[in-house]
């Protein structure tokens, strides 16, 4: 067990440093990321209206936080597999999610009303938290396992 610590040693400090910035990216957000909506889902907001927001600052908050995200996410990928196609499947993965929930972010937001705020929350959860990682991981080590 030892000797396999040490053997890994570089890839285990990495892993460590990575996931320590992606919980600096969710300690500091209110300081690093326009999103009033962070203030706004925390508390009963079912039957809130929503907060007031700068749309553009708050599409392009979300694409920053997003492609923070999935390059740290990229490259814990690498770190735990060594395999480039791995980092390159993921990041076309990462982009296809991109192009997926953030129009129907702005569509929730713009034509619909605070009834789908539940949908909005989790769809924001998506693009501003490196969910799509916790469910690369075990997906790419399956395939890893089984090729």
């Amino acid at each position: 067990m030892l000797l396999s610590f040490f053997k890994y040693k570089s890839r285990i400090i990495l892993l460590v440093l990575l996931t320590g910035i992606l919980l600096l990216i969710r300690n500091f957000e209110t300081c690093l990321f326009y999103d009033p909506f962070t203030d706004y889902f925390k508390y009963e907001f079912i039957k809130q209206p929503y907060p007031k927001y700068d749309f553009i600052k708050l599409v392009f908050g979300l694409l920053f936080r997003y492609g923070l995200n999935s390059l740290i996410s990229l490259a814990v990928i690498y770190v735990v597999f060594e395999d480039k196609s791995m980092v390159k499947i993921a990041s076309v993965l990462f982009f296809f999610f991109l192009m997926v929930l953030l129009p129907v972010f702005v569509l929730l937001l713009t034509y619909f009303d605070q009834s789908y705020a539940m949908v909005l929350f989790y769809v924001r959860r998506f693009l501003i938290q490196p969910l799509f990682l916790i469910l690369f991981i075990p997906a790419f080590y399956y395939q890893k396992k089984n090729s």
